[in-house]
């Protein structure tokens, strides 16, 4: 009998949301979320577009790395941060302030001067970003129910896919129509609207017993990776090898780094539990993402480059070259998830590691005169590993450790590829500045002009990204410079193919199935990703990185009670 009142309780439990609200209310607060995450998915990628646009507006070559590693970093690290300041103050303060900080860092970067302040508020972009992702699915997660979450689901990441795609065809057009400045004032409109909506919809119960936050953690992380960073980008200046930046920068991403790893081990509830890298799967699984990240981000913000600096086109073309990329990751996810059923995990993911380096292999031999459709046809080959390689690791990595742990195991993938991300385009951008500067004599050999002005010009490089000034540009200084960025191009995409070959590498060290997991768990959950309904909701979840409390499982509770009973 007693078991019986027990059952019933749960079932009761199951069959309601923690946050009980009227229809009209609950679907105001789903479109609100919707808006915000759509908001976020489309930051995303709509500025990789127009970046050679705002190079060529504020100057900062070297800086242009910058701008897409600050933005990374606030919103990654941030992301736990937010989710449990929410668990402590509620939902709707943490999604409202969240927007705030999203909205005053967009119309900050908007009115950027100089691409120091444009850093500066990206990073304060990023600081908002990170809560509009996780916070949309926690919103989710507390007012509809299990059963009715996994239809909902279905909206959200289908809002993120669409946004994803048409992120860089957006950014172009305005770019090219209006102004670049654009690509982030139109975020405040929208942004308004859904801190209106959910601000008025979404009535809370109180909280009670506050986690614990790892702040230590998130701060040491913050700091020693941006130590790293400013090591990174500065070593494009061989001037600057031995100043004293360069040691304070080595210095402190090593300092910060050790009390990070202190900070981790004594947390109760830590940002990066380090525990989960006594599972292979999980260690070999996060260095993984951690170099397809770096490939991943590298194609989406130097690949404008080429479009507009190298082959002189405009906005608009830079973003839809970007479109093959992203198609090929959507579709090939969900082939992926059917593949690992016929051939197993680990050859799913070796062969789309596999795809990655071939494809940037071939990336890095792009030059002026390769036609846009080898571009084009190269980009969805990438796009189609990363699909492939991503959410075969996502499933495996769920299925290998418990299911206490599972969320935690799921955010650390896309933490990883998300670090691993502002540390490669840190990386290829000091590449790119190094190799554009040892151009200086070749320009000035082929040109025959005096040395000042070849100096000028490449230091103006950034007039290639606009039709307007690359027409103004000396006739026999335009063709050498474009090489110019075309050599360098090829050397950044150089190291981004390294970095695909050692992910390659690290995938031969994925542990087989019998050392992980029973083949029957990693079935149930291949099986699971393989249907449209759940691909759409793994993909979003392996796209973005989502507080580990309420990242989307491949195995369902329901799973897992019928294998407790």
């Amino acid at each position: 009998m007693e078991a019986a009142n027990t059952e019933n309780n749960l079932a009761a439990q199951i069959d309601r949301p923690h946050v009980i609200l009227s229809s009209r209310r609950r679907w105001a607060v789903t479109a609100g979320v919707l808006l915000g995450m759509f908001l976020a998915a489309l930051e995303a990628t709509v500025v990789g577009a127009a970046m050679p646009t705002i190079i060529a507006s504020l100057g900062g070559m070297d800086r242009y790395s910058w701008v897409v590693s600050a933005y990374l970093l606030t919103a990654t690290v941030t992301v736990p941060i937010w989710g449990k300041l929410s668990d402590i103050y509620g939902r709707r303060p943490l999604y409202l302030a969240g927007i705030a900080t999203f909205l005053l860092g967009s119309a900050l970067s908007g009115a950027s001067q100089t691409m120091t302040q444009l850093i500066t508020f990206r990073a304060v972009q990023g600081l908002g970003a990170g809560a509009l992702v996780p916070l949309s699915l926690t919103i989710n997660g507390d007012i509809f129910t299990p059963q009715e979450r996994t239809r909902i689901q279905g909206l959200f990441s289908g809002m993120w896919g669409l946004a994803s795609i048409i992120g860089p065809l957006a950014g172009g057009f305005i770019t090219d129509n209006f102004s670049w400045h654009w690509v982030f004032y139109i975020n405040i409109p929208f942004g308004l609207a859904a801190a209106i909506i959910v601000g008025l919809a979404l009535v809370e119960p109180k909280r009670a017993e506050p986690p614990v936050v790892d702040y230590a953690g998130a701060a040491w992380l913050t700091f020693s990776i941006t130590a790293l960073l400013i090591g990174l980008i500065e070593s494009a200046h061989p001037e600057m090898w031995t100043s004293p930046l360069m040691i304070i920068s080595g210095i402190s991403f090593i300092l910060f780094g050790i009390l990070f790893i202190r900070a981790e081990k004594r947390a109760i509830e830590p940002i990066v539990p380090l525990s989960l890298f006594r599972n292979r799967m999980v260690a070999v699984g996060s260095i993984t993402s951690f170099l397809t990240g770096t490939a991943m981000f590298g194609s989406i913000t130097f690949v404008p480059l080429l479009v507009q600096g190298v082959w002189g086109g405009t906005a608009t073309e830079a973003g839809s070259a970007l479109t093959p990329f992203l198609l090929g990751w959507v579709g090939m996810a969900i082939v992926g998830g059917k593949l690992m059923l016929k051939v197993g995990y680990r050859s799913t993911v070796l062969t789309g590691l596999a795809i990655m380096a071939v494809s940037f292999v071939i990336l890095s031999s792009f030059d002026i005169h390769t036609p846009r459709w080898l571009l084009l046809a190269n980009l969805g080959l990438m796009g189609s590993g990363m699909g492939m390689v991503m959410l075969a690791l996502l499933i495996t990595i769920q299925s290998s450790v418990e299911r206490q742990v599972l969320g935690v195991a799921t955010s650390l993938q896309q933490f990883s590829r998300s670090i691993g991300g502002a540390v490669g385009v840190a990386i290829m951008g000091a590449v790119l500045t190094i190799s554009l500067m040892s151009h200086r004599q070749d320009i000035q050999r082929e040109t025959h002009l005096p040395e000042a002005e070849v100096e000028k010009i490449v230091h103006n490089i950034s007039d290639l990204m606009r039709p307007e000034t690359r027409a103004k540009m000396p006739p026999e200084a335009l063709g050498p410079l474009a090489e110019g960025l075309s050599d360098a191009l090829q050397n950044a995409f150089i190291v981004g193919a390294f970095f695909a070959g050692l992910g390659l590498l690290s995938g031969f060290w994925l542990p087989s199935f019998r050392a992980t997991a029973s083949s029957k768990a990693v079935k149930e959950a291949a099986e699971m990703a393989s249907s449209s309904k759940e691909c759409e909701r793994m993909l979003m979840a392996e796209m973005t990185t989502i507080d580990a409390e309420n990242e989307p499982a491949a195995i369902e509770p329901k799973a897992d009670a019928n294998r407790r009973g």
